[in-house]
């Protein structure tokens, strides 16, 4: 059955990605999933964090904040008065297990790449998207500064089950608010997993259907790496000359 948008329940939301939108970083991608748009930069450090000096290693780390019109309605920022929420603290620290998962950090040497994600405009699978950019982000200021790290391509995203309707791919907002069950996956170009999330919102869930949850999200994870290598290609990267 269509969705709301159109797609088959199998499908992607479209996906844009601009790269070197922002030109102070190092690297850059504003990222566009259907209506959610997330700003992706990533600054290198030729430092690392006191736990990690005199190791030889680097450190990939994330931050990510809600624009105060990301939603239709304005919210306060965090930091403005009061501390990240819980949200947004358990957003990034994914964020940065996902990149450093595709980093080899002794090859990084003694580097830190700080991730930026800010949600401009949220429409759903906003720490996915964040994963996904982040990656493109984090390739473009390797490229940079000139270190073959890479592990493997990751990218993320969503799978529900929508009720009569069945499993869906990558859940817009509303999608994903009546889902009676949904998975935010992060694995690798290969397929290898990274990092699953996994809520039933009501009754338990037989085993058999979160293994066909997981195959959709595979399926629609390909298919996002091969976009990212397309965006990096576009500006003149290729992802297997950044590879350990």
């Amino acid at each position: 059955m269509p969705r709301s948008d159109g797609r088959s329940l199998d499908a992607l939301r479209a996906v844009e990605m601009i790269t070197g939108f922002h030109r102070p970083s190092e690297g850059s991608v504003l990222y566009r999933a259907g209506g959610t748009v997330v700003l992706c930069t990533a600054s290198v450090d030729d430092k690392v964090p006191p736990f990690l000096e005199g190791k030889g290693q680097g450190w990939v780390t994330a931050e990510y904040q809600m624009h105060p019109r990301a939603n239709p309605r304005r919210q306060d920022r965090d930091g403005r008065g009061k501390a990240p929420s819980g949200r947004t603290q358990e957003v990034q620290r994914l964020v940065g297990r996902a990149l450093r998962s595709a980093v080899n950090l002794q090859k990084l040497g003694t580097r830190t790449v700080t991730i930026d994600c800010d949600v401009l405009e949220a429409d759903g699978g906003t720490r996915t998207a964040s994963v996904t950019g982040g990656f493109v982000a984090l390739a473009l200021a390797l490229t940079k500064v000139g270190v073959r790290a890479v592990r493997e391509s990751v990218a993320a995203t969503s799978v529900g089950h929508l009720d009569a309707d069945g499993l869906a791919l990558d859940l817009c907002y509303l999608e994903d608010s009546r889902a009676r069950v949904d998975l935010n996956v992060v694995a690798t170009a290969t397929g290898k997993i990274v990092e699953v999330q996994g809520t039933a919102e009501g009754a338990p869930v037989d085993r058999r259907e979160v293994d066909a949850m997981m195959d959709l999200a595979l399926a629609g994870i390909a298919s996002l790496t091969r976009a990212q290598n397309e965006a990096l290609g576009r500006a003149g990267v290729d992802v297997a000359t950044l590879l350990e």
